[in-house]
């Protein structure tokens, strides 16, 4: 079992688009799959065709205790995989926990009574090195970081590697970087492909072979509250989400 924490503290990588999609991906793979969504921005959980606002609980009760996981825990409305939703409430947890003992454990300690139900737990990660990314990064297994091929991209990916190098020394020695994803890849321009080649000669054994190809249909998919899978399962970001999928699971 797998617990992937998808995370980048930079906004507008594909952070959440890649939450959605590699949890559709592994849903059709046959893999009992939980996508938790540690955003107050709450995107993944409107992407996978919920409405926050008619959710009695959400992820926000689990770390405040007000809620047990499995009454919380719902059906993602078009692509089969379980999500923990989220709504902007998180951001109470966001202030309160850092009051808290032993408050980076507090997510690991509450997943422990469902992680055996699942094949992989995928968590959506806030665009911030804040306490629920700790929270996330002490939870997982490993890390899957998008990274769109852009000129700070490598600055911020130096950034987040030391952060999950002292969670490794404090807090987790088991974590490990699963995978780097290029994301929003446009192979037209230059810069992408320099970046693309710089993120080969330092991370030869991190980087994903596959890369997520700039699409409209990608990006259109969440407004409808589906996964590129169910939007457009033929459109070249859906075979390149399924490519992905094959990477992660030939490590089982």
């Amino acid at each position: 079992m797998k617990i992937l924490s998808i995370v980048n503290q930079k906004g507008g990588v594909g952070k959440t688009t890649t939450a959605i999609n590699l949890s559709a991906c592994l849903f059709k793979m046959k893999r009992k799959v939980l996508l938790i969504d540690l955003d107050p921005q709450s995107n993944a959980t409107r992407g996978s065709g919920l409405d926050a606002a008619s959710l009695k609980y959400n992820i926000n009760d689990i770390l405040l205790d007000r809620a047990h996981l499995e009454d919380v825990i719902v059906n993602s409305q078009y692509d089969g995989y379980d999500i923990l939703p989220s709504t902007p409430d998180l951001t109470e947890s966001e202030v309160s926990l850092v009051a808290r003992e032993e408050r980076e454990y507090i997510l690991k300690n509450k997943l422990a009574s469902v992680s055996k139900n699942y094949d992989y737990i995928l968590m959506d990660c806030p665009p911030s090195l804040n306490i629920l990314t700790v929270n996330s990064l002490v939870s997982a297994t490993g890390v899957v970081i998008p990274v769109q091929c852009e000129f700070f991209a490598l600055q911020g990916l130096s950034e987040l590697i030391n952060t999950i190098t002292q969670i490794q020394v404090t807090s987790n020695a088991k974590l490990r970087i699963e995978g780097i994803v290029r994301t929003m890849f446009d192979s037209r321009n230059n810069l992408s492909n320099d970046v693309s080649d710089q993120l080969k000669e330092y991370f030869p054994n991190e980087l994903y072979k596959t890369k997520i190809p700039r699409n409209i249909r990608v990006a259109e998919a969440p407004s409808h509250g589906k996964s590129i899978l169910e939007y457009d399962g033929l459109s070249k970001g859906s075979l390149s989400y399924y490519s992905l999928a094959g990477e992660i699971i030939k490590d089982e």
